[in-house]
C-alpha cells in the first residue's frame, strides 16, 4: 500500500474555492480521495479540477453550519481551512469585527470538529482533522487582534482534540502556513518595500505556494503520519526559526 496514498477515502475541505483551500482540494484528489469542495460561494471551478468531487455550500458565519454533514455519510478526512481576516489597531477594533472573526475561525472550527469526529468514534472507523493555524498562532502580528487571538486558539484545540482523540483513532494536527502567494497577498506583493522585507526575512528566500500546503495537507491526512498527533507544522520558507 502507497503510505502516501487517500485512495478510497472522503475529504471535505472547507473555504475550498480558491487559494490555499483550492490547493489543498485538488491535492486531496490527485492522491485518489473523493473531494468535498466546501464554500461560502461556488466551488464549481474548484470540483472541475479534481477527478471525484463535489461542492457543498458552508457558511461559517454560523459556526454551527456543518452540524449534520457528517450523520449521514462517512467523511474520512475534514480540513479547516475557511477563514476570515478584520484589520484595525487593537485601540480602535470593533467588537463586531472581534466577534464575525472568531465565530468563523474558531468557533466553527471547534464546532465542525466535534461534528466530525463524534461521527467518526460512534463508527469506529478512525479519522484525520487537519486545521490551518498561522504563524500568528506563534506571534502577534499587527492590527488584527481577532486573527491572532482565534490562530492561537487553533493550535490551542488542536492540541487538546489530539489529547482527547488519539488513543482512538482519529489524528488532530495543524498546519500553519508562512507567506503564501495568493490573492489575499497580491498587495503585500506588489508593495516593493513590504515584499523586500519579507523575502529577507524567509531563508527560502521565495513565497511560498499554495502547493507547499496542499502536499502537507496530504502528508497529514495519509497513513504515512499515522503517529503524528497534536502538532501544528509550520510551512513558512523558515521564517519562524530565524
Amino acid at each position: 500500500m502507497n503510505p502516501f496514498a487517500l485512495t478510497g477515502k472522503t475529504a471535505l475541505v472547507t473555504g475550498a474555492n480558491t487559494g490555499i483551500g483550492q490547493a489543498i482540494a485538488v491535492a486531496m484528489g490527485r492522491a485518489g480521495a473523493h473531494v468535498i469542495a466546501a464554500g461560502r460561494s461556488n466551488c464549481d471551478e474548484t470540483v472541475g479540477m479534481i477527478e471525484s468531487a463535489e461542492s457543498l455550500r458552508l457558511d461559517f458565519a454560523d459556526p454551527m453550519a456543518a452540524q449534520d454533514v457528517f450523520a449521514d455519510r462517512q467523511i474520512d478526512i475534514l480540513v479547516n481551512n475557511a477563514g476570515i481576516i478584520r484589520r484595525d489597531d487593537s485601540t480602535d477594533f470593533s467588537e463586531a469585527d472581534w466577534d464575525d472573526v472568531i465565530d468563523v475561525n474558531l468557533k466553527a472550527v471547534f464546532f465542525t470538529c466535534q461534528a466530525f469526529a463524534k461521527a467518526a468514534l460512534a463508527r469506529d472507523t478512525g479519522g484525520r482533522i487537519i486545521n490551518i493555524a498561522s504563524l500568528l498562532s506563534f506571534q502577534g502580528g499587527i492590527r488584527v487582534p481577532s486573527y491572532t487571538a482565534s490562530k492561537h486558539g487553533v493550535a490551542g484545540l488542536t492540541k487538546i482534540m489530539a489529547n482527547e482523540w488519539a488513543a482512538k483513532n482519529v489524528n488532530v494536527n495543524a498546519i500553519a502556513p508562512g507567506y503564501i502567494a495568493t490573492n489575499n497577498t497580491d498587495a503585500l506583493r506588489a508593495d516593493p518595500v513590504r515584499n523586500q522585507a519579507i523575502l529577507e526575512r524567509i531563508p527560502a528566500a521565495r513565497w511560498g505556494e499554495a502547493d507547499d500546503i496542499a502536499e502537507t495537507a496530504v502528508f497529514l491526512a495519509a497513513p504515512a503520519s499515522r503517529y503524528i498527533h497534536g502538532a501544528v507544522l509550520n510551512v513558512d520558507g523558515g521564517w519562524l526559526a530565524r
